[in-house]
Formats: C-alpha cells, sequence, structure tokens
C-alpha cells in the first residue's frame, strides 16, 4: 500500500480545535462525498456520510475532528494574550512553541508561547518552578492597538507544526485525531464490497467530552459502533514494558478496554479473525486511562456493541505525536476487510 502522505499532511494541518472544526469539517466534506452517497452536516458540526449497502445493518465510524488547542481568554495592556485551554496540552512540552492565532478578522497570526518568569540569565541561584498553562502567554510581535484590531476573546489558538516523515515514521501535531480521519477516507477507497450500511461520521468535540459522538449516535442509532482514534505508544526509555500499551510497528491495536468503555469482547475477536486470517499485524491494547468516542457511541439510545480501533502513537498531546506507517496501512486494511465482513458479525449477549 502506498500512503497518500499528501492527503494526511492537509488534513493533519488543518486548524479546528474543540467548537471551530470548520474548516477541517468543509475538508471532509469534500473527501466524503467522492467516497459515499450522501453527506450531510448535523446541527452540532458533525459530518455524517451515508453509504448505502444492501443489508439494514448499520454500522457506525467515528473519528474526531477537534485537535487539543487554545482559545483566546484575554488580552492585556501590552497586546500580550492569555489562553484558554481547549483539551489537555502538558505545559511542559509548550515552552517556547510557535503557535498562530486566527483572529476573527480570517487572518492568521504566528506568534512565540512563552512563560511569565524570569529570563534563566536573572535567576542566580533560583530554581525555575515548572510551568503551568496559566504562566503562559503569546507573544505576536504587534502594538496593542493592532492586537486589540485583529483578534477577539475566543479567537482560536493552535500549533505551528507541520506534518514530517522520519525515518519509517511520521511526525506532526495533532495525529491525535486527524490519522483516524485519514485511516476512514483509506479504508472507504480501499473497500472491494460491502453488505453493511455504513455510516462514516467525522465528529465534532471530542476533546471536551465525547459531545458530537453522542448526537450523532443518537441520530443514527447503529448497530454496531466503531470509534477511530489514535492510543498510547510507551515503548520509550524510562517505562517499563507492562505499561507500554501498544508499541511502534507492531501493528494496528484493537481496543479491549479503556476508561470510557470496554469494547464488546464478540467484536474484538471479530476483529482479531480478521487480522489472522488476512495476515494484518495487530497488537491488543489495554488502556488504562483515556477514552474514545466509542465511550459515547455504545450508550447511546439502547446501546450498541462498540469498539475502537487504534493507531499506536508516542508522544500523544504534544507538538511532536508520531505513528510508524506500516501500523497506520494496517489500520486501514483491517477497517476495510472488517467492513466487508460486518454482515457476518454476531454480537450478541
Amino acid at each position: 500500500m502506498v500512503l497518500n502522505l499528501e492527503l494526511l499532511k492537509k488534513i493533519a494541518e488543518t486548524p479546528g480545535i474543540s467548537g471551530r472544526e470548520e474548516q477541517v469539517r468543509a475538508l471532509m466534506v469534500e473527501e466524503l462525498r467522492t467516497l459515499t452517497d450522501e453527506v450531510n452536516v448535523d446541527p452540532l458540526g458533525n459530518v455524517i456520510a451515508l453509504k448505502r449497502g444492501k443489508s439494514d445493518r448499520r454500522v457506525m465510524l467515528a473519528a474526531h475532528m477537534d485537535e487539543i488547542g487554545f482559545m483566546v481568554k484575554h488580552i492585556d495592556k501590552q497586546g500580550f494574550i492569555r489562553m484558554q485551554p481547549v483539551g489537555g496540552f502538558d505545559p511542559r512540552v509548550l515552552f517556547a512553541q510557535r503557535v498562530f492565532v486566527h483572529g476573527s478578522a480570517g487572518e492568521r497570526l504566528r506568534g512565540v508561547l512563552m512563560p511569565s518568569s524570569k529570563p534563566i540569565h536573572l535567576m542566580g541561584g533560583e530554581k525555575p518552578a515548572p510551568p503551568t498553562l496559566d504562566d503562559l502567554f503569546v507573544d505576536l510581535g504587534l502594538p496593542q492597538e493592532q492586537v486589540w484590531a485583529k483578534v477577539d476573546i475566543g479567537d482560536m489558538i493552535t500549533m505551528d507544526r507541520t506534518l514530517e516523515s522520519v525515518g519509517n515514521m511520521i511526525v506532526s501535531k495533532s495525529m491525535d485525531d486527524r490519522v483516524s480521519l485519514f485511516v476512514m477516507l483509506e479504508a472507504l477507497r480501499a473497500l472491494q464490497h460491502h453488505e453493511v450500511t455504513i455510516f462514516a461520521v467525522a465528529t465534532v468535540q471530542e476533546e471536551v467530552g465525547l459531545r458530537g459522538a453522542a448526537t450523532a449516535a443518537y441520530h443514527i442509532d447503529p448497530d454496531i459502533s466503531v470509534a477511530l482514534d489514535i492510543t498510547l505508544a510507551n515503548d520509550i526509555p524510562g517505562g517499563a514494558d507492562q505499561d507500554a500499551v501498544t508499541r511502534l510497528g507492531e501493528g494496528t491495536a484493537i481496543k479491549v478496554f479503556d476508561s470510557s468503555h470496554i469494547a464488546n469482547y464478540k467484536l474484538v475477536r471479530h476483529f482479531r479473525d480478521l487480522a489472522k486470517q488476512h495476515h494484518i499485524p495487530h497488537q491488543l491494547e489495554v488502556l488504562p486511562r483515556g477514552g474514545t468516542d466509542a465511550g459515547a457511541m455504545q450508550r447511546a439510545r439502547a446501546g450498541s456493541p462498540a469498539i475502537t480501533l487504534s493507531t499506536p502513537t508516542r508522544y500523544v498531546h504534544t507538538v511532536n505525536e508520531m505513528l510508524h506507517q506500516a501500523d497506520l496501512e494496517a489500520g486501514i486494511t483491517l477497517l476495510a476487510r472488517y467492513l466487508e465482513d460486518a454482515h457476518n458479525g454476531d454480537y450478541s449477549l
């Protein structure tokens, strides 16, 4: 399989924090229209694409569009910007990063993210305290009157990082969860046949509480729910083997457990059997903390069998989220093979 890295780069670099997914939503509408029979946007902003099948069995795929980031909460008298976090960045990874402030007038302004503390040259023997999000501010390099003219409270702030190939890996901001939008698109493209009716949903506001998946699943009322997301790959120095969760290069991850849902064990078996049958590299995932859209989909209306197919990722919720190209290929292939065979699954309890 030759990965369309140009498309993945386009998806990953398009800005869109929770509640401000409009740019990536427009991109997904455009892409899904070429792969499905009908595309709509619901009142919350989810993109819901329908691919009709011979069967009435409804399979809902969900990959979230929103990335973690910030919004403008205060502009001081010098023009420095204070931020409201939208999602869970670790402040330790934000020191001296570059950002984009997406002004309300449509201008994208590059800025520097810095802590409000003494420079190390002036600290003497003082030990610098670990930065907190409240310590950070954005410097746009502009006088206060220009900042006030270009930026409003609530404007979006995203990280100034691009997608790059590093060895056998891909590194970028917002792999969580733009890589899963890519997996969903490419799996639909790779489908050879299918009997089930497929709802491919690009959801909103996952990072702030699985909100889009909840409303979309209520509307669709799926028979089977499949979330697509990333998961931790703690296969790095300093971690114990038992805490790795997944490892890069060992295949796509079939989730067994996380703190938002326990996957339907028959679905887990179905995915695992297909992976073995088609010689698709895979690993089983138990994530002690963290969740996916499956947690909301599983509990909509009367409930549905749910599972998550995950892409193992190092350095999650940083500006350098790293994944292995072979794992990405495995995830695309396994999802396509599952959709071709989903009509055969019996997940009754």
